[in-house]
């Protein structure tokens, strides 16, 4: 009796309704294609046949649906393609008149083609020719071509081992005769992948070619330093990953062995590299590894790039610098290094010195090599992002007292670059060293200099002055990236979202000013924050900082907070011993009494000093900002192709290593901001770097620092290694004038090398 009543019940309007939208939705155009992938991916028999044969029969029912239903597994094409526009526009410009010719190999139904339309007309490239060995999506593609229109773009169905090109004429050699080259989700399914690679590096121009794949991989534990580096960051699968991607692919017949990779980044020289990871099902769950790779033959001129290892002195790969030894054995195991086109360096008797596997990551460029190669270290590790987004020390002042020409060789610590951006507008020197041991420093050093060397104005200052601009990631892959090094590359395509709200709340500077803005909220003075950085004249800002923000920031609570050594470390990258040295000097409520008063009654926030007017704002303005986001310090940056520009050298290690690698006299200025506050009194580490300060300094040469102490313990180092001390501004306290537009230490100082 219950089950016929039951049945009476199931013929509800709602279910009918449900009925019929099921029955609508799966014979609808929406789900067709979907049901077809499904279909022949997964539920269809091939059987095991040659791979044409298996080819065509895998694609034969789902070509038409092909496109539709890849968008979302295969990510990564669109910048790659994006990427090697940015950095064929650069080769070009070395032989703007060399016939150039792309070959996309494994196209399928041409839509790559399509779409680097869309990032660099077709009609840049020659002649194009998409090889693949399947007939069902060729006959996608040449319907596609036609509908077009396009003339220059030719299909062929091939074997991609054995591949030739109609303007190959019989008994020519066709080596050296391609200019671009693209495998997109391609490589993974050609068996023959080692004669693939080599047919590829033997057509690839030597000098300006160009290899671009996209990709799913799996990759295990990185055997080396050498191939850590080369690979990128995040390349590591974990081994469940590694085991189920590489059973359920190879269902398919689609191989994400590590073999594929390993073998394309030992042909071919690395130009960038990015790991992702494709969500596209399941965001948490569903994580298919793949790669986006760009690189170039190793037979390519290697004098193009041998300035990004040798610097004065020999300073080379990881800025070490071990004792020479006899060229014997290590020599040996350097030939094959040799024979891939890499530099090696001997001193004048022959020795060979600092054999290093060099990086290709870093080796091959298309532009100007500023970023000097290095290998991850696990000191690099402790740093997740940048500690400073803008500098805190005063370049005018700098500028008063380092007398730069354009013969001058400067030493200077990285920090955000502001400084020795500002060095380079104002004096042009021919030599920059830019030092940080954070590599997150470096790459935003690189970004600016990227920016500077291939971006306008305004976008450079919506980057840089405003902190925000709405399309970085198109900027990134389409301007910036063939001037950066790949690791800054892989840096900035991870964290794209920087710009996209304030970038100077950023990193952990970025904390000081969020936490600074919320105490202004919370203490109602938020629009007084606007009114004194707007202030026409002193005696308006004096008056809003002594009625309104003077009670804010000069009370017990704020003063405990500044107190704290975690803050201090987090958000003001203040360290124990440098907080040390300032509470010997006086308490905190002091130190910020001394610093803001003086200030506010000399340097108005308006119009001269940015560093505050940042601190409060969180953004610069045109009229108050950093001589390099000015126009005219941007124009001198930027000057004949940048020339300026090509002083830097970054570095990333620490600085008595990088001084290690620089041969004696070489420097003539050095700028060690408050670095030697960072040390333990009495440490034997100063003792070292002092004297190699010494070493690599010209006589006459100059040396600045500044402290948290009126007068640092180490002072005496310098003294002690025959430097002659000058204080060049000393805080007197409570009614003392500013050393600076910042204020902030304690007192300045200058060594001359007698």
């Amino acid at each position: 009796m219950l089950a016929p009543a039951l049945a009476l019940q199931l013929p509800t309007p709602a279910l009918f309704l449900t009925a019929c939208l099921a029955f609508y939705v799966l014979r609808s155009r929406f789900l067709r294609p979907y049901l077809k992938f499904i279909w022949h991916c997964f539920i269809r028999p091939i059987g095991a046949v040659d791979q044409k044969t298996r080819l065509d029969k895998f694609y034969e029912g789902q070509a038409d649906v092909y496109d539709a239903t890849r968008n979302g597994l295969l990510r990564g094409r669109n910048t790659m393609l994006s990427l090697s526009a940015a950095h064929l526009r650069s080769l070009r410009a070395a032989e703007p008149g060399k016939r150039l010719v792309w070959i996309d190999v494994g196209g399928g139904t041409g839509q790559n083609i399509e779409l680097m339309n869309k990032h660099m007309p077709l009609d840049f490239f020659d002649a194009i020719y998409l090889i693949d060995l399947c007939e069902p999506l060729l006959d996608i593609a040449r319907k596609r071509f036609a509908n077009k229109g396009w003339t220059n773009v030719h299909v062929s169905c091939q074997d991609a081992s054995e591949f030739t090109l109609p303007e190959w004429t019989k008994g020519n050699d066709p080596k050296g005769s391609v200019g671009f080259v693209t495998l997109s989700y391609s490589l993974s399914m050609i068996p023959s992948f080692y004669t693939v690679l080599d047919r590829i590096d033997h057509v690839l121009c030597p000098t300006n070619g160009l290899l671009a794949v996209v990709d799913f991989y799996t990759a295990g534990k990185q055997p080396s330093l050498h191939e850590k580096a080369i690979g990128g960051a995040s390349k590591e699968c974990g081994w469940l990953s590694r085991w189920f991607w590489q059973i359920w692919f190879d269902f398919d017949h689609v191989s994400l062995s590590p073999a594929r990779r390993s073998y394309l980044e030992y042909k071919f020289g690395t130009i960038k590299s990015f790991n992702g990871r494709n969500r596209f099902i399941l965001p948490f769950i569903v994580r298919i590894p793949y790669y986006i790779w760009l690189g170039r033959s190793r037979s390519c001129d290697v004098s193009r790039a041998c300035h990004a290892f040798e610097v004065e002195g020999g300073n080379v790969i990881g800025n070490c610098s071990p004792a020479p030894f006899k060229a014997t054995k290590e020599a040996e195991e350097l030939v094959p290094l040799l024979q891939l086109g890499e530099p090696a360096l001997q001193n004048e008797g022959g020795v060979v010195v600092n054999i290093t596997p060099p990086l290709s990551s870093f080796h091959y460029h298309v532009n100007k090599s500023w970023r000097l190669p290095y290998y991850e270290q696990p000191v690099h590790k402790e740093f997740r992002t940048f500690i400073y987004s803008f500098t805190w020390e005063d370049p005018s002042e700098d500028m008063r007292q380092l007398k730069l020409s354009s013969a001058d060789s400067m030493f200077v610590i990285t920090s955000a670059g502001d400084n020795p951006l500002h060095y380079a507008a104002a004096s042009s020197p021919q030599r920059i060293h830019c030092v940080d041991m954070n590599p997150c420093q470096g790459h935003l050093m690189e970004l600016k200099l990227a920016g500077i060397q291939c971006l306008q104005y305004d976008d450079f200052f919506a980057l840089f002055g405003e902190g925000r601009h709405a399309n970085f990631r198109g900027l990134l892959d389409s301007k910036l990236a063939p001037h950066l090094s790949s690791s800054a590359y892989q840096f900035w395509r991870i964290n794209s979202q920087s710009f996209s709200s304030s970038f100077y709340l950023r990193g952990y500077s970025g904390w000081a000013l969020r936490l600074a803005a919320f105490i202004f909220r919370v203490a109602g003075v938020s629009k007084d924050i606007q009114a004194l950085c707007t202030a026409d004249t002193l005696e308006q800002q004096e008056e809003i900082w002594r009625k309104k923000l003077r009670p804010v920031l000069l009370n017990p609570l704020v003063a405990a907070l500044l107190k704290n050594p975690v803050f201090c470390w987090n958000a003001l990258g203040v360290p124990l011993n440098q907080r040390k040295m300032l509470l010997d000097d006086g308490n905190i409520y002091e130190f910020i009494r001394d610093t803001l008063e003086p200030l506010v009654s000399t340097y108005l926030l308006k119009t001269g000093n940015y560093f505050y007017l940042l601190a409060l704002l969180g953004h610069y303005t045109p009229e108050s900002c950093p001589e390099y986001l000015t126009r005219a310090g941007f124009d001198a940056l930027k000057a004949q192709n940048g020339q300026v520009l090509d002083a830097f050298r970054l570095h990333t290690d620490s600085i008595v290593n990088v001084l290690r690698g620089l041969s004696e006299r070489s420097l003539t200025r050095a700028l060690i901001m408050d670095h030697l506050d960072w040390f333990a009194p009495g440490s034997s580490d100063v003792d070292e770097e002092v004297a190699e300060l010494h070493r690599v300094l010209a006589p006459g040469g100059f040396v600045f620092w500044r402290s948290a102490a009126r007068k640092p313990w180490y002072n005496a180092n310098f003294e002690r290694k025959g430097f002659q001390i000058t204080a060049l501004g000393v805080r007197k306290g409570k009614h003392g004038q500013a050393l600076d537009r910042v204020n902030m230490y304690a007192s300045f100082w200058r060594a001359i090398k007698i």
